[in-house]
Parts: structure tokens; C-alpha cells; sequence
């Protein structure tokens, strides 16, 4: 396996990619953007070393700042990964970059297919799909790798946040008119690493990796509620309109894995699976006690 770096290490799927490169045995390098800033051409030229893998998960995932911070947005998800893969050309490095739902319109009625259209209707979106063109674009071997709903159960995200508020709140609102993949960031991790290690094997190009499976918002919460023992039923379903945001949500992101076990890569398991055990793992039961 050739030694692998990580960008965005400390974020939420970056920290999930080093500790089970770290737990597999795999050299692996973790850099935050203290560390590595993808958008100048100096730091990273510095960082990418020949023949190595570089798995990008620095992002700017603020998706609703981004509406009133496009350019500083375009920078890091557009500008950023283009300046990655034309080092990682130069000096032979693999590239796998991630990137998400939102490129798609969020207005299909079945999987959307690697190949399906895009249309982002947000300023993340769009900065996202600048740097998945900008990625083969200076690199046609790279993998761009889209997922969605990516969690770990800790920290600040859904899952994490329905468990803080199950014990705040006799009941909660959630939306039931989005739906998508949860994905657990370990199983992420886990499959990038597959793929980070069989790249030389398989075709560039865009590939889809989330659990399998699809929910709404307001079916993972009721999933969290049962999983931690708390009564689903506290749960009440809504429609988007009661959230208004300034980055308008997708009402349907699911992504079709099917190019994906196609390249010969394990499936990610069901979401529930996922779940089942991100919550249950003993780690996340001692970091929200």
C-alpha cells in the first residue's frame, strides 16, 4: 500500500480516514489546513510526495455561509482540488477526491447514476462541482468520490444532535420531505481506503459511495430514538417549509452505487446497520455521557 496522505485530517471524515488507515496498518499522513492549504500551489507541492495516494476530504461544508461566501467557498471546493491534482499529476500521486450529493438538483424520483445529469441549486453545490471538473480535468485517473449525509454520532452532526435533544426535549420536529443516504463516516473511511489501495486497478471517473439503503431526515431521527432506547414516537414528522434555510435542501439525493460495486469495491452495508453500531460502539457511549 503506498503511503497514503489525508487532507481536511481534522475534520469529520478526516479523522475517521487516518484512525482506520492507522488501524489497518496503512502509512498514512494526516494534514489540516494549518498544515496543507489545498489552494496554494506551494504548500501542497510540499506535502505530496511521489508515488503516493492522496485522498482529499478538506471541504467547505458550510452550506449555508457559503450563499453570502461563494468566492472564499469556490476557493477551497473548487480552486483547491484542481491545484491538488495537477501535483499529484506531476509527481505520479493518486488522487481520490470527495464530493456530494448537492451537485445533483435534488428533483429526481429514482437513484441518481454517476452519470445523471447535475444541476447544484446551492453556492456549495456549485463550488463542489467546479472542483469534481476541475479534479479530471488536470488529472483523468483520479477517482471523485460523491457520498451524502455523512455522520459519526459524535460532535455536532444529526445523529449526535437527535441524541443531545432526545434528552432535552419531550419531542422534536424533523423533516420528512428529503430524502438520502445516511452514511456512517467509518464506513466511508473504510471504503476510500479500499479504493485509495486498488486505485492503479480501476478506471478514473466518478463513483458514488454511500450505506445502502435510503431514509428521510425524520426516519433517522425515529432510527436514533430506537437505537438509544427513547420512544420513536416523540418524533414528529413536518415538511420542509417549517426550516427554511438559506441554502435550499435537496428533496431527493440518493445516490446509485451501482458503478460502484461495479469496479469490483465492497458495498457499503445497510444504513441501519450503520447506525446500529455507531451508536452502540463503546467510544460514542462514553463521549455522550
Amino acid at each position: 500500500m503506498r503511503t497514503v496522505l489525508v487532507t481536511g485530517a481534522r475534520g469529520q471524515l478526516g479523522r475517521q480516514l487516518v484512525n482506520r488507515a492507522a488501524d489497518a496498518g496503512i502509512p498514512v499522513r494526516g494534514a489540516g489546513s494549518s498544515e496543507v492549504d489545498i489552494t496554494d500551489p506551494q504548500s501542497v507541492a510540499a506535502a505530496v510526495e511521489p508515488g503516493s495516494v492522496v485522498i482529499n476530504a478538506a471541504a467547505y461544508t458550510a452550506v449555508d455561509a457559503a450563499e453570502t461566501d461563494e468566492e472564499r467557498a469556490a476557493a477551497v471546493n473548487g480552486t483547491g482540488p484542481g491545484v491538488l491534482a495537477a501535483e499529484c499529476a506531476r509527481k505520479g500521486a493518486r488522487l481520490v477526491h470527495v464530493s456530494t450529493d448537492y451537485v445533483f438538483g435534488g428533483d429526481a424520483t429514482e437513484p441518481y447514476r454517476v452519470d445523471a445529469p447535475t444541476g447544484p441549486r446551492t453556492a456549495y453545490g456549485r463550488t463542489k462541482l467546479a472542483g469534481e471538473r476541475a479534479v479530471l480535468e488536470q488529472l483523468p485517473s483520479a477517482h471523485v468520490v460523491r457520498t451524502a449525509w455523512v455522520y459519526t454520532g459524535d460532535g455536532n452532526d444529526f445523529v449526535a444532535t437527535m441524541r443531545r435533544l432526545e434528552g432535552e426535549r419531550e419531542s422534536i420536529r424533523v423533516v420528512d420531505d428529503q430524502r438520502g443516504c445516511p452514511t456512517y463516516a467509518r464506513d466511508l473511511a473504510d471504503a476510500l481506503l479500499e479504493l485509495a489501495g486498488r486505485a492503479d486497478g480501476i478506471p478514473g471517473g466518478i463513483l458514488h459511495a454511500t450505506n445502502a439503503g435510503d431514509a428521510t431526515w425524520f426516519d433517522l431521527a425515529c432510527a436514533v430514538f430506537s437505537e438509544i432506547g427513547a420512544d420513536p414516537g416523540r418524533v414528529q414528522p413536518c415538511g420542509s417549509d417549517e426550516f427554511v434555510r438559506p441554502a435550499p435542501r435537496p428533496a431527493y439525493s440518493v445516490l446509485d452505487g451501482s458503478a460502484w460495486a461495479g469496479a469490483g469495491l465492497t458495498p457499503l452495508r445497510p444504513w441501519r446497520e450503520a447506525l446500529h453500531e455507531a451508536l452502540s460502539r463503546d467510544e460514542y457511549a462514553r463521549s455522550g455521557e
